[in-house]
């Protein structure tokens, strides 16, 4: 079975999604396409990245992946067609394969198409998206391409007692997630005692929640959320808002001496 995802900064009230949804279905008429979010912020490659990278390997292998963000192609960044991972990504050479992909690609392909005036990668996705869902080589889109953007992931910092993070992502409930891991978090810490605080000192928390509900309503909490990530929230309310909270903001986490039992 072809599966078609797209991400896209398109949103929900113009033709775009529509337009496109329909190339794909013309060219490959068995395609299931599925919708990871047309809700990206306008042109943000880091956005897109995250969420394509925390949704992509949920699929099946063969899976086609459009990015649509920051997706017009100018001679700097062209439209790449990308295999990594058992799966297949289109977008623009933005950097946001590098944040995305877990893998290293197994084959970079720029994409080969007639320049047009306007909305020109909605033809482009639509014809090398058919292509391959309907099982065609990579190869036959284009021309190898060796010189794909690379963008650093921003890391947390860390020392013998204290890591500092930032915050990366910012979900649908205003939830905050940062780019502190579990592993990290458990590396450091080695099972101590430890406060985090959220852009002040007046924002600190000392435990780690297994879900939601372990805090009162109304009540901030730090969990591991699914990707291993530390994340922030108040439960049943908005954490971002409440807290003047924004990507780059930062999480810090401080261990102290004496050990949890």
């Amino acid at each position: 079975m072809a599966i078609i995802t797209l991400t896209t900064d398109w949103g929900r009230m113009d033709y775009y999604v529509g337009a496109l949804k329909g190339e794909l279905l013309n060219g490959c008429p068995t395609a299931t396409i599925v919708d990871i979010s047309h809700h990206i912020s306008a042109f943000n490659v880091q956005q897109a990245a995250f969420v394509v990278r925390n949704s992509y390997r949920h699929f099946p292998n063969g899976t086609v992946h459009i990015i649509g963000v920051n997706s017009e192609p100018t001679s700097k960044n062209p439209l790449v067609a990308v295999q990594a991972d058992g799966q297949y990504f289109l977008g623009a050479d933005t950097g946001v394969f590098s944040l995305a992909i877990r893998a290293n690609p197994d084959k970079v392909i720029k994409l080969s198409y007639e320049p047009i005036s306007g909305f020109s990668s909605l033809h482009v996705f639509g014809s090398a998206g058919a292509h391959l869902a309907n099982g065609g080589a990579i190869d036959e889109l284009g021309e190898p391409y060796t010189s794909i953007t690379q963008l650093i992931p921003l890391r947390a910092a860390f020392e013998d007692s204290v890591i500092n993070g930032t915050i990366i992502y910012i979900d649908s409930f205003n939830n905050v997630i940062t780019n502190i891991s579990n592993d990290l978090f458990e590396r450091v810490g080695q099972n101590r005692a430890f406060e985090i605080y959220v852009q002040s000192f007046h924002n600190k928390l000392t435990t780690i929640c297994n879900t939601y509900s372990d805090a009162l309503p109304g009540e901030l909490l730090a969990i591991f959320n699914s990707v291993g990530l530390l994340e922030v929230a108040i439960h049943n309310g908005k954490a971002a808002e409440l807290l003047s909270l924004d990507i780059g903001s930062a999480v810090r986490v401080k261990f102290l001496n004496n050990i949890i039992n």
